[in-house]
């Protein structure tokens, strides 16, 4: 059994970070993909749409099933199902057996994304868990950067299918090791035997907790179709060439190595950022006796001032999106893209710690499985959607505006109000 603290959050990392690597796949194959299989815009957007339709509308029963049952398992069979999917879509011979196939990998990833935080914040001390997150959390940036140079390299040299295979094989092997996890015992709440839509509204009538997922909902749905059409914006943009040509996939690896690349920096300096901010911003805060009655008003107290660092990240994003998309060169679009990616992971850790901290206790894996649902209902689910149908009648330079009116919106809905924190 694994049973040490450490060995736990690393095994748990790293499916994570295979979690986002086999995600991004398919934006860096995206082009020759849809140029093989006779895809539209829309229909290319559709992809992402699919993939998160099976992740949003499954969180919460998995989060209802984590309240109830053996998270670790519910956490090795959904590493098994995205992983088999992910080489099924390499297999797809048309558009519905690949959207088929991103609607499998979103329902297995959605088991892990809603359970495996719960274990990190059952096993990690208070003052401790903004830096557990930020370390599990340092894999979104480092996965989806791997998926973009992994995904870009491969279809490159062997095609955009084997890319697929490549990614999945990992996830196959690693799924059963977690059944080795030492789970700790967590006390069963008669609330938990609620519908799902009671706790959903139990949940949300919390104005913090509320707050934080609105906020959410615009951060993910701006970064969500960002991340999918970043490397068909950097070939539309700056190459020019077809990308049947040897020109346009030369030019697609390039854009996919590049943007990854900037994603791990910048990624990795954004969530150790937000996980340090998110930490300092409560160790000056009185620490309160549980038994005393006052737990509920310090959870608010520190989740508010975890919300500022969230907001802080999001306001150098907008400015910094807008201006990237504009830029006359590669070189000066990754200077400011850069920028504003080390914003936007700033908040990676702290709002997922809100999420929790928020949350009754027995109702924590809800709680995250509420708030992946609303922010793929409420923001990436249509976004990478829609920026593809603008793109049938915008240039991509004026489609991709969308994307900093969403961090704009994040910034306003989590700027700090005082009469929560009271």
């Amino acid at each position: 059994m694994i049973r040490n603290r450490t060995a736990i959050i690393a095994l748990l990392t790293a499916l994570n970070f295979i979690n986002y690597l086999d995600r991004y796949i398919v934006a860096a194959v995206l082009p020759p993909l849809r140029e093989e299989l006779l895809l539209s815009p829309t229909e290319g957007g559709l992809l992402a749409t699919v993939f998160l339709l099976g992740y949003f509308v499954t969180s919460p029963i998995f989060g209802s099933l984590g309240d109830r049952m053996s998270r670790k398992r519910l956490i090795a069979a959904g590493v098994f199902v995205w992983s088999a999917a992910t080489i099924c879509s390499g297999l797809a011979t048309d558009f519905w057996t690949l959207v088929t196939a991103r609607a499998f990998v979103g329902i297995g990833e959605a088991s892990y994304a809603t359970l495996a935080p719960t274990i990190i914040d059952d096993i990690t001390p208070p003052e401790k868990k903004g830096k557990a997150l930020a370390i599990f959390f340092l894999a979104t940036p480092l996965g989806s950067a791997l998926g973009y140079v992994l995904g870009g390299q491969i279809q490159a040299h062997w095609g955009w299918r084997e890319a697929f295979f490549v990614g999945g094989g990992p996830g196959i092997l690693l799924a059963f090791t977690v059944l080795l996890i030492d789970e700790p015992v967590r006390k069963v709440h008669d609330v938990v035997k609620s519908s799902i839509a009671a706790t959903i509204g139990t949940l949300m009538r919390i104005p913090l907790y509320r707050r934080a997922v609105l906020g959410y909902c615009a951060h993910t749905g701006a970064i969500g179709a960002f991340s999918h059409w970043a490397p068909t914006f950097l070939v539309d943009r700056y190459s020019g060439a077809s990308i049947a040509s040897e020109a346009g996939k030369a030019a697609l690896a390039s854009a996919s190595f590049l943007f990854g690349t900037v994603t791990v920096v910048a990624g990795a300096i954004g969530t150790f950022l937000g996980g340090y901010l998110s930490d300092r911003s409560v160790r000056g805060l009185p620490s309160v006796d549980p038994s005393a009655g006052h737990e509920d008003l310090a959870n608010r107290v520190a989740a508010n001032a975890q919300l500022r660092v969230c907001m802080i990240g999001v306001a150098i994003a907008a400015p910094m999106t807008a201006l990237a998309f504009f830029m006359p060169s590669q070189a000066l679009f990754f200077t400011c893209a850069g920028i504003a990616e080390v914003g936007l992971f700033m908040s990676t850790a702290p709002i997922n710690a809100i999420m929790l901290r928020t949350a009754p206790a027995f109702l924590r894996a809800s709680a995250m499985a509420v708030g992946i649902f609303m922010i793929h209902l409420l923001g990436d689910l249509w976004s990478p959607t829609v920026l593809g149908m603008l793109q049938e009648t915008l240039p991509i330079t004026l489609a991709m505006m969308l994307l900093p009116v969403g961090f704009a919106i994040a910034t306003y809905i989590w700027f700090p109000r005082r009469s929560e924190a009271t």
